[in-house]
């Protein structure tokens, strides 16, 4: 079963992340409880809980998301903010609350949209079109899902779907906004700029030493060298535990006969059907008319069965499976509607089937391949099992373990070699770690233990530091404790002047030089102001927002606000590391010709703002009407103006 997941891990990621996992993915929004209030609820919507642990749950996918979308660019700190706490504790309230609106209104999602939402996922059909249920089973199975677990939070989904949807696709933008905003993005700007260079000036600067070491004094903390120790810790996590567990045949053996459904794969059948659609509301003239025109398909086909193929593909109202001849691919249990199910299951191989009403209309179906079911002899999933019994066992003892590792880091304080002889944990070292974790190294999957800010902290304290004692036991990450022992600390250092003399005298010359490069820039400036004179400058460059090439960008924001409504206009900007650039406006018009089609997006984003701030006052009303209460802010005043019980 994990055979494609191993040999297919880049799609896994993908699907798992963005097909799978629905929209609604915040871990527990439908653990609903009837408990009153109690010291782990952190929120209450509706009258219903939410837990701490759901919040925490939730923060830990969000940050997962962001690990995978960033990658090396992922910094850990980012989601480790009050604030970030606090609008992932809004999300799910905002989720709950969209909830309670949908039970209220007694929204549904039928059998039928649930269906073709499966089927439309492109990524869960086979090499022949058509949806692959072996391949959704195992995504699923990977996820530790099933498919009635899945399909149950996917028509929740769907649902909340309905509910929001009304207010985002009624949202409008009007057409004078719009086109003023286009206008300003496309108004072009004639922009003319003569550089003052910084290294014009070098000649002209005179640096003495008082300068000098004025400057080092002043900037000494550009010069130091920040503390920093050499350090030796040990790590008790999951693999350390596991290699001390051992499993034998028989516990492999007895796992497999109990959970022999895992190993199994359900019958699969394979059918193509003609359908002849017919509301479940439509006349009883219309219904009877659909019934006569199956009718005459079926003595049809039963008359002609090799041409089944070409008749469904003539007259099957199911447009998707029509051009396929009618085949709709193997499916298993769930996958079809039960009434074509049940019809499909009572068949041999080449048979068709009497008339199948279904919501969908009539079906005539010819089943046309079976999948028995397949058992994986032990053999095969051994290795699978041992592992699996492995997990298990070291995360029952992991807790036994994690209590004599945090005693003997405290009672043999000064050395870690006790622990490590106890458990047998190898005793690691690393250099020149800081106060803080490195961003360079909590981009890594998975961070090293040490990159931690609390085992950083405690490795920092005086405890540690002076007394050379271990630190405490800290957990790092689930399952995964750490403790260090400093072996050497350097404190912070500053370079000797005449060490970085050199660097002193480049920094002060460059300041200098911008001085005096800027002076220059503005008595220029101030006497084009007084009397325009074009001498001396570049060729005119075209710029607008929607076009900002051929100009600096530090410069770009001061020209395009610049006052035109007299021209020439002119604007000085300090450009850090070149110079000082002034700039002569001499014309101001829109283009001749309109992109519209870049019109048309930026209309499409105006308009989707405008959604966005709809949905954010449905939302706030859906918020009031479920009587939101914060229990435990993470920040001292909740942004949706709820009040906080204490």
């Amino acid at each position: 079963m994990f055979e494609f997941i191993r040999s297919h891990q880049r799609l896994m990621q993908f699907l798992l992340l963005l097909l799978i996992i629905p929209s609604f993915a915040l871990v527990g929004l439908q653990s609903y409880s009837s408990f009153g209030d109690s010291a782990n609820t952190v929120a209450k919507v509706a009258g219903q809980p939410i837990t701490q642990q759901e919040w925490d749950a939730a923060q830990r996918q969000q940050m997962e998301r962001a690990r995978q979308a960033y990658g090396a660019q992922f910094d850990a700190k980012m989601f480790d903010t009050p604030e970030v706490k606090q609008s992932v504790l809004d999300g799910i309230i905002a989720q709950r609350a969209q909830l309670a609106a949908v039970t209220r209104e007694h929204m549904t999602v039928s059998d039928q949209t649930l269906q073709q939402t499966l089927l439309a996922i492109p990524e869960l059909r086979g090499a022949n079109g058509q949806f692959d249920d072996a391949k959704y089973r195992e995504l699923l199975a990977a996820q530790g899902t099933t498919p009635r677990q899945y399909e149950a939070g996917l028509r929740q989904d769907l649902a909340l779907q309905q509910l929001t949807g009304g207010v985002q696709t009624t949202s409008f933008a009007p057409k004078a906004v719009v086109e003023r905003i286009s206008n300003i993005i496309d108004q072009e700007r004639d922009v003319q700029e003569l550089l003052f260079k910084d290294s014009d000036f070098a000649g002209k600067v005179n640096v003495t030493d008082d300068m000098l070491k004025a400057y080092y004094d002043k900037n000494g903390q550009q010069f130091e060298i920040p503390e920093n120790v050499k350090a030796e810790y040990v790590v008790l996590d999951a693999a350390a535990v596991a290699a001390q567990v051992t499993v034998n045949d028989a516990d492999v053996k007895s796992y497999y006969d109990q959970n022999i459904k895992h190993y199994t794969t359900p019958e699969q059948r394979r059918a193509s059907h003609i359908l002849i659609t017919v509301n479940k509301d439509a006349s009883a003239a219309d219904k009877a008319a659909a019934k006569a025109k199956a009718e005459s398909l079926l003595a049809e086909v039963r008359k002609n069965p090799a041409d089944f193929a070409k008749i469904a593909k003539e007259n099957s109202q199911d447009t998707a499976s029509a051009e396929q001849g009618g085949d709709v691919g193997y499916f298993g249990d769930g996958m079809m509607v039960k009434p074509f199910a049940d019809a499909a299951a009572k068949l041999k191989q080449g048979e068709i089937s009497d008339l199948v009403q279904s919501d969908f209309g009539y079906h005539i179906i010819e089943l046309t391949g079976i999948k028995p079911a397949e058992v994986k002899p032990l053999d095969q999933v051994k290795d699978e099992i041992a592992a699996a019994i492995k997990t298990q066992l070291a995360s029952k003892k992991f807790s036994e373990l994690a209590e004599i590792f945090s005693n003997t880091v405290y009672e043999q304080a000064d050395s870690l070699q006790a622990v490590a002889d106890k458990l047998k944990l190898p005793i690691q070292t690393v250099a020149d770690l800081g106060r803080h974790p490195n961003p360079a190294l909590a981009a890594t999957v998975p961070p090293p233990p040490y990159n931690n800010e609390k085992f950083l902290t405690a490795l920092f304290s005086n405890e540690s530091v002076k007394n050379k004692h271990n630190t405490e036991a800290i957990e790092v990450a689930p399952n995964t404790l750490i403790a260090g022992h400093v072996v050497a600390y350097q404190p912070v250092t500053k370079r000797a002047f005449d060490v970085v003399k050199d660097i002193v005298r480049a920094k002060v010359m460059q300041i200098e030089e911008a001085k005096l490069a800027q002076k220059a820039g503005e008595e220029k400036l101030a006497a084009l102001k007084a009397k325009d004179d074009e001498t001396g400058f570049a060729a005119a460059v075209v710029v607008s927002r929607a076009k900002s090439q051929g100009i600096a960008p530090a410069a770009f924001d001061a020209v395009m606000k610049a006052d035109t409504t007299k021209l020439p206009a002119y604007v000085g900007v300090t450009l850090p590391g070149q110079g000082y650039g002034v700039y002569r406006i001499a014309k101001v018009e829109q283009p001749a010709t309109i992109d519209q089609a870049r019109r048309d997006g930026e209309k499409q984003q105006v308009t989707s703002a405008l959604a966005q701030q709809d949905m954010s006052a449905y939302i706030a009303t859906l918020k009031q009407k479920a009587k939101v209460k914060i229990l435990k802010p993470a920040v001292a005043a909740p942004a949706d103006g709820s009040t906080a019980s204490k």
